[in-house]
C-alpha cells in the first residue's frame, strides 16, 4: 500500500482542490430575497431613467436610433420598471411565475434603457440581474399565491392612483418643451386623456410629445392588463378543501371525542387542512397575508402529531409562507417547538408541563409578522 504524498498530486487533483477552495456565491435557497430587493433596485431605475429627460451632450453614440425609437424606448423602459416593481415581492418569495416574467422583462427593459439613455450601467446592472435569476432557477420552484375577491380591485384602485401620480411627474419632466403655462388642472386632464391613449391639452415641442405620449399610454395598458390578470387568473384561494379532505377531518374529530377546545371550530370553510402521513392527525391553517397561521393543537392522535406538523411545514417552505401558530395548549406548544423549532411568544413558557396556553410563532417574531 502507498500513500499520496501532497507534492506528488495530480494536476487534475490540484485544480479540483483549487476550484474547492474558490468561492461559490450565494446557495440556491438564499437568492429569491436579495433578488427580489435587486428587482425592486432595477425597477426603480428603469422608472427613473424613463421619466427624466435625456442629456445629448452627456450620452452620445456614433449610432442614434431613429427619431420614432426613442420615445417608444422611453415607454418601454418605463413599463419594464413598473413590471418589475410588482413582480419583486414575488421574486422575493420564489414564485415561479414571478420569476418567468422577470426574466421575459429584464431583457427589454435593458434594451430600452441603453437605446434611450445609452448608458452601460443601466444596462450591466439589469443584465447582471437576469444572470442571477437564471444561474440560481432552481430557488423559484413556490407556486401563485392565494387569490381573494378583493385582491382585483385592490390592484385597480392602487396602481391606478400610481398610475396618476407618475403620470404628473411624467408630464411636468419636460418643462423646456411645454408651450405655454398649462396649470394643475390641465396637468391632471392631460394625465387623465394620456392613461386611455388620448390627446391631452398641454403641447409639447419637439420629441418630448410623443415620449410623454406614449409613457401615459404604457401605464394606462399597464393597469388595465395587470388588472384583469388578477381578476381572470385560475386557481383556488387557499383554505378551501376537497370534500373527502373534510370527511376525514370529521372522523378525527369523532374519533378524538370532547378532548379538543378548539374542535368544533376545525371545519369551518375559509380554512385549509394537511394531514400527518398515517392520516392520524392534521393541522389545520388558515393564510393571512403571506403567513401560513395553524389554528392550535393538531387534531387527532398525539403521537401522530409530530408528522401532521412536518408535512404542514414542508406545504410552507413550498409555497414560500412563514408559518406561525396560534392559540396551543401547554402540550401543543411544546410539540411545536420541539419539531419546528418556532420560538414562543409571551409571558408563558409553553415547554412546561404546567405551563399556560401560549402562542408559537415563526423563526422570529418579527419574521412571523412579516409579509
Amino acid at each position: 500500500m502507498s500513500a499520496t504524498v501532497d507534492g506528488d498530486a495530480s494536476p487534475s487533483d490540484r485544480m479540483r482542490a483549487v476550484r474547492r477552495r474558490m468561492p461559490r456565491g450565494p446557495r440556491t435557497g438564499a437568492v429569491p430575497g436579495p433578488a427580489g430587493a435587486a428587482c425592486t433596485a432595477v425597477g426603480l431605475l428603469g422608472v427613473a431613467a424613463a421619466v427624466l429627460p435625456r442629456d445629448r451632450d452627456l450620452h452620445v453614440l456614433a449610432w442614434e436610433p431613429p427619431g420614432a425609437a426613442v420615445p417608444f424606448a422611453a415607454a418601454v423602459s418605463l413599463g419594464a420598471g413598473v413590471l418589475l416593481l410588482l413582480l419583486a415581492p414575488g421574486v422575493r418569495r420564489g414564485r415561479r411565475h414571478s420569476w418567468r416574467a422577470a426574466v421575459a422583462v429584464l431583457p427589454a427593459g435593458a434594451a430600452a434603457q441603453f437605446v434611450y439613455r445609452h448608458s452601460e450601467v443601466l444596462l450591466a446592472l439589469s443584465l447582471a440581474l437576469l444572470w442571477l435569476l437564471v444561474r440560481h432557477r432552481g430557488g423559484f420552484r413556490a407556486p401563485a399565491g392565494p387569490l381573494d375577491r378583493w385582491r382585483a380591485p385592490a390592484h385597480f384602485v392602487s396602481m391606478g392612483a400610481g398610475s396618476l401620480a407618475l403620470g404628473l411627474v411624467i408630464v411636468g419632466a419636460h418643462p423646456r418643451a411645454v408651450v405655454g403655462s398649462p396649470g394643475l388642472t390641465d396637468r391632471l386632464e392631460h394625465v387623465m386623456y394620456g392613461l386611455f391613449g388620448a390627446a391631452g391639452p398641454v403641447v409639447y415641442t419637439g420629441a418630448a410629445g410623443r415620449t410623454v405620449a406614449y409613457s401615459l399610454a404604457v401605464l394606462g395598458l399597464l393597469t388595465a392588463v395587470t388588472t384583469v390578470h388578477l381578476a381572470v387568473r385560475p386557481g383556488r384561494p387557499a383554505g378551501r378543501d376537497a370534500p373527502d379532505d373534510v370527511e376525514r377531518l370529521r372522523s378525527l374529530l369523532r374519533a378524538q371525542g370532547g378532548h379538543d377546545r378548539v374542535g368544533r371550530c376545525a371545519l369551518r370553510r375559509d380554512t385549509g387542512v394537511v394531514f400527518s402521513p398515517s392520516g392520524r392527525a392534521a393541522v389545520r391553517y388558515r393564510v393571512v397575508s403571506g403567513v401560513m397561521l395553524a389554528g392550535g393543537d393538531p387534531v387527532g392522535d398525539v403521537e401522530a402529531w409530530p408528522g401532521a406538523i412536518e408535512r404542514f411545514m414542508d406545504v410552507a417552505r413550498d409555497r414560500s409562507w412563514t408559518p406561525a401558530v396560534t392559540g396551543c395548549s401547554a402540550t401543543g406548544s411544546a410539540v411545536w417547538t420541539r419539531e419546528t423549532g418556532l420560538h414562543p411568544l409571551g409571558p408563558a413558557r409553553p415547554a412546561g408541563p404546567a405551563g399556560p396556553a401560549g402562542p408559537a410563532a415563526g423563526p422570529s417574531a418579527r419574521g412571523a409578522g412579516t409579509v
